[in-house]
């Protein structure tokens, strides 16, 4: 259960108030700088964000259907409340310098930084990344010195020039919004593979967010399925924070 809350971090996020409204276009031929800036200038632009969403976590061995509500400050704070049949199981509260949360079943607590959820993900993960996944951007920095695209599958598909023998990763963008359509990253000497997949992105405020996020790590065999589904969003509302760990709770290190 620890482990599982903790996973959930990077991935809670976004929905619209409306229906996703599929976005269709041909990928073109274009200078790399051109695509990597409009992907880089289809960054929703935001102060606050309030949404609930639903979300289903499988492996080989169960499924389990949870209730999240999610706060954002943009650039400053992640708020998330996870909940079954109404009650709370789990709280977050997520900044750049720091990751807390607490879980209700076994009333314990974490208190740190991003290291264990980049040693479980398999990448360097901190507070930007985090934001960055929930939003359909980037996890690394693009640069036409490092990165090279071709078209595949009328998307972008975006490359290192050059791979390291035990990172590999690519990033697919869609044509159009050139928002992310895939994300993955495969490290063959630790047996891991990390996959994200985007479906189609809906317009809120004439800004570009994700409808729907599913979220594969496979280490060594055991294969990890997460999938959430978003009901509504709020942009720009007041919204406040609250989060303090109960009395009596214990207080682990991972």
């Amino acid at each position: 259960m620890k482990k599982y809350v903790f996973l959930l971090i990077p991935i809670f996020f976004l929905a619209s108030c409306g229906g996703a409204k599929k976005i269709t276009s041909t990928a073109e031929t274009m200078a790399t700088a051109k695509v990597f800036n409009a992907h880089q200038n289809s960054l929703p632009d935001f102060e606050t964000l309030a949404t609930r969403l639903q979300l289903t976590h499988r492996t080989e061995a169960n499924e389990q259907r949870i209730t999240v509500s999610m706060r954002m400050k943009k650039d400053e704070i992640i708020w998330i409340r996870a909940a079954i049949l109404g009650f709370t199981v789990a709280k977050a509260y997520i900044t750049p310098e720091k990751v807390i949360y607490y879980e209700t079943i076994g009333q314990t607590y974490f208190e740190g930084d991003y290291s264990l959820l980049s040693s479980w993900l398999g990448i360097e993960v901190d507070f930007e990344k985090t934001q960055n996944i929930l939003l359909g951007q980037a996890l690394f920095d693009l640069n036409s010195s490092e990165y090279t695209y071709e078209i595949t599958l009328n998307k972008y598909k975006i490359q290192p020039k050059k791979q390291a023998a035990n990172f590999i990763h690519s990033l697919f963008l869609y044509p159009g919004s050139f928002r992310v359509a895939a994300t993955s990253v495969e490290q063959p000497e630790f047996e891991r593979v990390f996959f994200i997949s985007y479906g189609d992105y809906q317009q809120v405020e004439n800004q570009f967010f994700p409808s729907k996020i599913s979220v594969m790590t496979n280490e060594k065999g055991e294969q990890t399925n997460i999938v959430v589904e978003y009901k509504n969003i709020d942009l720009n509302v007041s919204v406040g924070f609250p989060f303090e760990v109960p009395p009596g709770y214990e207080r682990i290190e991972l």
